[in-house]
């Protein structure tokens, strides 16, 4: 008889990012793989729903989850937060879900726990 494994290591496998479960995707590069933003319907000043596809684009950046990165990221982690512009990223469907791929050049600000005894900077 094989031991059930516990409540604890289920629910710690229930709130991992459920990207590529098998584990094939590897990202090259400097590639990462962000959430998609969920505000893509903006109101304006008067109170009005503007849906995504009948608004201008912003250059507004806006933060997002980190849930893949490449093995050339030197900054950024799996479950950092991250500030970019949504324009530069390129839209990636993955299992039905929609993310966005950046390049680590394209974050603005990385939010995380994590402390950097380097002090973290991007890199020309």
């Amino acid at each position: 008889m094989t031991p059930r494994p516990t409540k604890l290591r289920q629910i710690r496998d229930a709130e991992a990012p459920h990207i590529d479960p098998t584990g094939k995707i590897r990202l090259t590069a400097d590639r990462l793989l962000v959430r998609v933003p969920g505000d893509s319907e903006r109101r304006s000043k008067a109170g009005l729903l503007i849906p995504a596809t009948a608004a201008t684009p912003i250059k507004r950046c806006v933060w997002s989850d980190v849930v893949l990165v490449g093995p050339e990221i030197r900054n950024v982690k799996t479950g950092d937060r991250v500030l970019f512009i949504p324009q530069s990223g390129l839209e990636v469907d993955v299992e039905g879900e929609i993310f966005l791929l950046l390049r680590e050049r394209d974050v603005q600000a990385i939010a995380s726990d994590r402390i950097d005894p380097h002090g973290g900077g991007q890199y020309l």
